[in-house]
């Protein structure tokens, strides 16, 4: 073998002897074994580091048997790595499996020392006793078997096999102590470690790590409950545990618990800013940029290989969110806010700036004709791509597009209103389009215009209302009222924008009593109950918003409502059987509904909504059931009282005859 091959193996094996040595933190079910692997493998460098130095040529066998240790130092450096960055959850799980990989490399690596003729080689006296004491201990551990906690694994089986009404809160208990689970930062690493072998696998998880999802499921929502006041880094705390304020001192409060679809799949936590990849699938925005810059070219979820790294917000995702917070007394979650906010800036070409300030040109001329046909292309333009809409806004462009809402000219206003509503969906323009007064111009579009510009005017409500502050501004100058006159009398794409942009306003406290008075929830029980609306899932959503509110409770229980939720219940999609529940949940919080819906036979969807609803129709389910066996017992207790004093005079008055 040549100097230069004895060199670069041997500084080969130093580096990747190194790289071992910078690995640490194994996870408790392995840190015996791995650090007593890692300490050994540790104690060969002065060898390697004698053999580099020395300047006689290795003998054939010795070259041979090193470079086979090498390929067996690979196997042990990702085997360590994985004990120290790897699933805790997987470790115990997988045990076996693992135990028998430590096993099979140990042997590789202890076959391939006994094949280096130590004592041929130019190296110090105290090295080849250290190296005689490596040997000697690779050979006593080969066949050295560490008893597993057997109680750790029953304990995951045991929470694996039960529903969520059936855990055992020791075995949980005992299990989040054991894999030290207690804290967001350890929930979410263990969340990372799950989704690096589902990308490792090439898309394909397998059961073992679909079963382990589900554990780490149950696991969060454990602690979760257990500790509404979760301590996160103070760069993300806890959206639930902010919002606890008072629960912390009701030990027997217990948190609601998250529905899978409002948990981030890679931090299991509930979302503050949803954000779409190019796949589909949703993700909490810090999450997914970790992600992406830690150089990952999948979808986390799917595996599929993502044709662009542009996120999204999923603005229907985070409206839900908030209006499921809402419904169980939770803050909705702010979105992180940077006190250096990061603005989009275009980049067009110069030419493509140069086409767009001769369009504003011509939107000034006051020319009817080129104001149309200039305000037509910004709408193409502003719809085409980002760039475009960062570059439009830009230019000047949104105060000219606000005074033309106003034009008589319905094509010109109509071009207006959607390059408006085209514009929006970048970020930065929704408060530059509100703060320019474009909500009156809109507004009135939404009144007078044709029926296309009045679905777009809706549409762009409803991106403008995304943004918190905007729900509370578009409500008070009278957005509500002709949203309503859509939803009743649209097309069928007029009534779902309407609908939308309702729904997002309504979740603002202050816009429900304004839609209730506005006549919304007659137009509901009309689309709910009209042959081939194609309304129910948009009207019952948005029943379940304002079935909160004193006045919608009221409105909507004179409106005959009870009959209609009860046959959802029995027959509807899993998420309208959840918000129907959602609404006679509020209804009947008054007798005569109570009584209403059991005579129309509730009860038996209502069990087995309980039992094979979402986690949302669960809870409501439970709730109707509570409350109406409460009024049985109450209606009995009540009966028996009338009795028992019926009864008194007639005792009475026979002893008087006697």
């Amino acid at each position: 073998m040549e100097v230069e091959d004895k060199g670069a193996l041997v500084q080969s094996l130093i580096d990747v002897v190194g790289e071992v040595s910078s690995i640490s933190d194994y996870k408790f079910t392995v840190k015996k074994q791995y650090c007593n692997l890692a300490r050994r493998l540790k104690l060969l460098t002065p060898m390697f580091e004698e053999i580099r130095d020395s300047k006689e040529e290795l003998p054939v066998e010795t070259g041979k048997a090193l470079v086979l240790f090498r390929d067996a130092l690979q196997l042990a450096k990702e085997l360590l790595r994985f004990g120290s960055e790897g699933s805790k959850i997987y470790l115990v799980l997988e045990r076996d499996k693992i135990m028998n990989e430590f096993h099979e490399v140990t042997a590789q690596l202890e076959q391939a020392l006994s094949g280096i003729s130590y004592e041929k080689l130019e190296i110090s006296d105290e090295v080849k006793e250290q190296f005689e004491l490596v040997l000697a201990q690779f050979r006593r551990a080969k066949g050295r078997v560490e008893a597993p906690d057997v109680e750790l694994h029953e304990d995951l089986l045991s929470v694996y096999n039960s529903s969520d009404a059936t855990i055992n809160s020791a075995v949980l208990r005992r299990l989040v102590d054991k894999l030290q689970l207690m804290g967001v930062e350890e929930l979410t690493q263990e969340s990372l470690a799950l989704h690096e072998m589902v990308s490792a696998s090439g898309g394909d998880p397998g059961e073992s790590i679909e079963k382990m999802s589900m554990l780490l499921k149950k696991i969060k929502d454990f602690v979760q409950t257990e500790n509404p006041n979760l301590d996160a880094p103070a760069r993300e705390k806890s959206t639930l545990a902010s919002c606890s304020g008072q629960t912390s001192t009701d030990k027997n409060h217990k948190s609601p618990v998250i529905p899978d679809d409002f948990r981030c799949p890679i931090s299991l936590e509930l979302m503050k800013d949803p954000v779409i990849v190019s796949t589909g699938q949703t993700y909490e925005r810090c999450c997914i940029e970790k992600w992406l810059e830690a150089g990952h070219g999948t979808c986390p979820k799917t595996q599929q290989a993502l044709s662009n790294t542009t996120l999204t917000t999923n603005y229907v995702l985070r409206s839900l969110i908030a209006q499921w917070c809402e419904a169980n007394g939770i803050e909705p979650p702010k979105r992180p806010s940077s006190s250096q906010p990061n603005k989009t800036t275009s980049s067009c070409s110069p030419a493509e700036r140069t086409k767009i300030e001769s369009l504003l040109h011509k939107l000034t001329s006051g020319n009817p004709e080129d104001q149309r046909s200039a305000a037509g292309e910004i709408r193409l333009l502003a719809k085409r791509n980002a760039d475009n809409r960062v570059a439009i806004a830009e230019a000047g462009a949104i105060p000219l597009l606000v005074c033309l809402l106003s034009t008589p000219d319905s094509r010109t206003q109509e071009h207006a209103v959607t390059a408006l509503l085209n514009l929006s969906i970048c970020e930065d323009n929704k408060g530059s389009i509100v703060s320019y007064g474009a909500v009156p111009g809109i507004v009135h579009v939404l009144k007078k215009g044709s029926m296309e510009a009045r679905e777009n005017a809706a549409a762009t409500l409803f991106s403008l209302s995304v943004v918190d502050e905007n729900k509370i501004t578009i409500g008070s100058l009278g957005a509500i009222p002709p949203l309503v006159t859509l939803l009743s009398e649209g097309t069928q794409r007029g009534k779902k924008d309407a609908a939308t942009a309702l729904f997002n306003l309504c979740i603002y406290q202050g816009n429900k009593g304004k839609a209730v008075r506005a006549g919304v929830v007659t137009t509901l029980m009309r689309l709910l109950t009209e042959p081939g609306a194609g309304m129910v899932d948009e009207a019952l959503a948005i029943l379940a918003i304002l079935a909160s509110h004193p006045e919608g409770k009221a409105v909507i229980g004179g409106a005959k409502a009870v009959p209609v939720l009860v046959e959802v219940i029995g027959s509807g999609s899993p998420r309208n059987k959840e918000n129907a529940a959602a609404v006679l949940v509020h209804l009947c919080g008054d007798q005569q509904h109570i009584v209403e819906a059991q005579e129309l036979g509730v009860m038996g969807p209502l069990i087995e909504l309980a039992q094979n609803g979402t986690d949302r129709g669960k809870r409501k389910a439970a709730q109707l059931l509570e409350r109406m066996n409460r009024f049985v017992e109450q209606q009995k207790q009540a009966q028996a009282q009338s009795e028992a004093q019926q009864s008194q005079p007639l005792t009475a008055a026979t002893a008087v005859d006697d």
